[in-house]
């Protein structure tokens, strides 16, 4: 069908792939988002952004909301909540097929899926996300000043993030299941030598609970199989994060991490591929960094249909 033709689809409705959609068809370049749930992506589940440029405090919900509406604005087409059941990535038209037999066209591809944090997947956690339960020490931190926390892990995100938010808190227990840390030695002696933190090792958190907000955690001992529950302000899960590239194993190259490799412009090793956004090779995951590589993605595949 030809209303099934489109010179650029975007495959992801988060930061990222939202601000491809607004450039792209402000740019007059037919344009549709394909998104698998909620468009927003990650950002809907943070319940303050107060660290994005030139917005003092807006929810992730009210932020994902008005680009969606920017995007729109422009004449990008949004399709939510659609299932991804196969793809064509390899000839100079792109296909896409989702769940209902439909097939979308494309000139280019733009991959914007995301990610997810790694979850411990433990009562209550689902209940309190974003409610005294964060996976982003950047994004969250300043929101605990003078509060009491702790964060789960033992690698050097943990506990570099950890340091980090001794800026804020007035103490921070790392609660790890094992009796040793999987970082790296500075990232050990900086965190050991910070007098704010202390460790609960050999230990996993099994519950969380409150009312508004988290407000008591539930501690196993692994060694006696004894537990405790602990009064908290706060709790920062920072185990590893998921890049959601499962789809494109076969079709793009992905690094053992599962992260999409990408040139400055974005640009897979598929031509007319792009990648932006949480599912790109990259360190920092911020919305900032998002917007920027959907920005980036955008022009480029502009560059590469017009070309």
């Amino acid at each position: 069908m030809e209303s099934n033709k489109y010179d650029v689809i975007v495959l992801g409705g988060g930061a990222a792939g939202l601000t491809a959609g607004i450039y792209l068809s402000r740019a007059k370049i037919k344009t549709l988002i394909l998104n698998e749930g909620m468009v927003g992506g990650q950002i809907v589940l943070t319940h303050e952004i107060a660290n994005y440029p030139g917005v003092e405090n807006i929810s992730g919900y009210q932020l994902a909301s008005t680009m969606k509406k920017q995007a729109i604005s422009f004449g990008c087409d949004i399709k939510q909540n659609i299932q991804i059941s196969d793809l064509d990535l390899s000839g100079e038209i792109k296909k896409v097929i989702i769940s209902n037999g439909e097939q979308y066209t494309a000139k280019a591809i733009i991959i914007a899926t995301g990610g997810r944090s790694r979850e411990l997947a433990v009562e209550g956690e689902d209940t309190f996300k974003g409610r005294g339960i964060s996976y982003c020490a950047t994004c969250d931190g300043d929101f605990y000043t003078d509060k009491d926390i702790i964060v789960v892990g033992g690698g050097n995100s943990a506990l570099e993030e950890a340091v980090a938010l001794t800026t804020y808190v007035r103490s921070l227990r790392i609660v790890h299941q094992f009796d040793h840390f999987q970082g790296f030695a500075h990232a050990i002696e900086a965190a050991k030598n910070n007098p704010k933190i202390s460790f609960i090792l050999n230990s996993k958190i099994e519950a969380f609970e409150g009312n508004e907000k988290v407000q008591k955690v539930t501690i196993r001992n692994l060694n006696d199989n004894t537990s405790q529950k602990m009064a908290i302000d706060g709790v920062f899960i920072l185990i590893g994060y998921k890049p959601n590239s499962e789809k494109f194993t076969n079709h793009i190259d992905i690094n053992p991490y599962g992260e999409i490799p990408t040139d400055s412009k974005m640009a897979t090793n598929v031509k007319g591929v792009f990648a932006a956004g949480d599912v790109r090779e990259k360190r920092i995951r911020q919305i900032a960094t998002a917007v920027n590589d959907g920005a980036i993605a955008a022009i480029h595949a502009i560059e590469y249909i017009q070309s």
